[in-house]
């Protein structure tokens, strides 16, 4: 065949390319099979654990082996902070990396309270809103969700589908999430019957002998939601992941596998719990908290033994934290909500305040980071940190674009040892601007710690300040004493609060009012938890 030499010459050259692009495809395909694969992500939130109710931060009650093995392969963190000292807006903030003068839900409120079309679920995040699921996603990351939401029903703009999420099973609502035996979970957007005969959770019982079996149902939630968070790593262990479980435990009410409970000391429980301080009788009350909580840590225990299978641990970021402190005080003066007693197991370490409040018992949390090989093990930080910071430190740690307008801080190089605590810079104070449990605001300082109470309520709480490495209890008010720290955190607050209609707080500066003295002018209804439609 008979080749013109102008042809022959382009086709000369067209063959140096194609072997100059094979050869840089092949540079470039070695180069990348010598550089570590992007590590997967695992975050587990429990639902309402103390400071002190695992091993590895002082429980000695209850035992928990696999979540004092991740504090022994990685670092524990603690001053860590929770985003609220309740469950929907502490989500958000773990989320959305915005603290709560920004993010967009500050309370527990139901969905139907301004969108009366949904009949469960809480008040929705936004389209607007940017999750850390929606970064990871658009990377390429399988991102899963299994446990409790919380932050919009399905249909709703809040629906884990909608916010970054590839899968979703648990409960959307966290009001349903009360009981351990629901009629349905969600499987995205799919509500799949697991009950035909539920379990309320809630229920008094007055009289009579209380048993455990009253309260049991045929198929136990948290069984199926990690059925299927452990599938998801099966399916996705050979692509990076994020799992991120958020977990219903040791949330009330207590309707732990019996034979957990028959682990622990009968000589426990003198009194039977009647379901008279809310949601459901136990006959063995503290047997059966510490039953939650021992299941719990079967859970870690199973996403390590999953990761271990699939050869991933050394590849996955795995942290450990829980949404807000212990659960706080009931009408029942034996017991706190739904029988829980945090007081015998000593939960926050002396720490004041429970679930609900701003003081360190309700707002510092057990924190555990494990990453083999990149966080040195067996390691502690006392440095102050919380819930903004996750978003930029996973962002940091898979090499993802950080976005605009986050609150937190990379917490990377402090958890490596590349930077020490003592040159840890926080460029903003922590913030917490919280609408419910009659409106409080806090502000870090340094050591300090300034905080108000009351603000939705008639009778405005005074200032409060608190110097928390020497008096981590709270015990010994500084108001007095640091005007001028009141002012900074004024000044910081109304520079970090943003309006929000469905959340809205007063001005934090509102005047004290004595007792007998004339109410205080507030901003929008003076409502109770209760009447906003919050639910813990």
């Amino acid at each position: 065949m008979f080749i013109v030499p102008e042809i022959r010459a382009a086709l000369s050259v067209l063959l140096l390319i194609q072997l100059a692009a094979e050869s840089l495809l092949a540079n470039e395909l070695t180069l990348m099979s010598h550089q570590s694969p992007r590590p997967n992500v695992v975050f587990i939130l429990a639902d309402d654990l103390g400071w002190g109710e695992v091993g590895c931060f002082g429980q000695s009650k209850i035992p928990t082996p696999n979540i004092d093995l991740l504090a022994s392969r990685g670092v524990k963190l603690t001053r860590h902070y929770s985003g609220a000292p309740t469950c929907a807006p502490s989500r958000c903030v773990l989320m959305t990396g915005k603290h709560l003068g920004h993010s967009e839900i500050r309370g527990n409120q139901q969905a139907k309270v301004k969108l009366p079309q949904f009949t469960e679920g809480q008040h929705p995040l936004s389209d607007k809103a940017l999750t850390i699921a929606r970064l990871f996603q658009k990377a390429g990351y399988a991102t899963g969700a299994f446990g409790k939401w919380g932050l919009g029903p399905v249909g709703s703009t809040g629906e884990p589908n909608r916010q970054g999420f590839d899968e979703f099973f648990g409960y959307n609502c966290q009001a349903l999430a009360h009981s351990y035996f629901p009629k349905a979970l969600w499987k995205n957007g799919e509500s799949i019957v697991i009950n035909e005969k539920p379990v309320p959770g809630h229920k008094k019982q007055p009289e009579g002998e209380v048993t455990m079996e009253a309260y049991q149902g045929e198929k136990y939630a948290p069984r199926l939601i990690m059925a299927e968070a452990l599938s998801f790593i099966d399916r996705h262990h050979q692509q990076p992941f994020f799992l991120y479980l958020p977990l219903t435990e040791p949330h009330v009410a207590m309707q732990p596998p019996p034979k957990i409970v028959e682990e622990f000391p009968a000589e426990w429980d003198e009194r039977v719990y009647r379901g008279d301080g809310g949601y459901l009788p136990h006959p063995r009350p503290r047997a059966a908290y510490a039953a939650m909580i021992r299941d719990l840590d079967n859970h870690v225990g199973d996403v390590i033994a999953s990761l271990e299978k699939h050869g991933q641990v050394d590849n996955t970021l795995i942290v450990f934290t829980s949404d807000n402190g212990a659960t706080h005080a009931s009408a029942n003066p034996d017991f706190h909500v739904g029988g829980a007693d945090p007081l015998f197991f000593n939960s926050t370490r002396e720490l004041k305040g429970f679930k609900g409040s701003i003081y360190e018992g309700g707002l510092r949390v057990p924190a555990i980071v494990s990453w083999p090989g990149q966080i040195p093990p067996a390691t502690t930080i006392d440095t102050p940190s919380y819930f903004p910071d996750w978003f930029p430190t996973l962002c940091s740690a898979t090499n993802l674009p950080l976005p605009e307008g986050l609150d937190g801080v990379n917490l990377l190089p402090l958890l490596t040892g590349k930077t020490s605590p003592g040159q840890f810079v926080r460029p903003e104070p922590m913030v917490w601007v919280y609408a419910e449990y009659t409106g409080q605001v806090c502000v870090h300082l340094g050591d300090f710690k300034v905080l108000r109470r009351g603000l939705r309520t008639n009778r405005p709480g005074p200032w409060e300040v608190y110097h928390l490495v020497s008096d981590p209890g709270e015990s010994t008010n500084l108001a007095d004493s640091r005007p001028d720290l009141i002012a900074k955190a004024i000044e910081v607050l109304k520079s970090q609060t943003l309006p929000n209609e469905v959340f809205p707080m007063p001005e934090c500066d509102l005047p004290v009012v004595e007792k007998g003295a004339p109410k205080a002018k507030t901003q929008g209804k003076n409502r109770s938890r209760q009447e906003s439609g919050a639910t813990e």
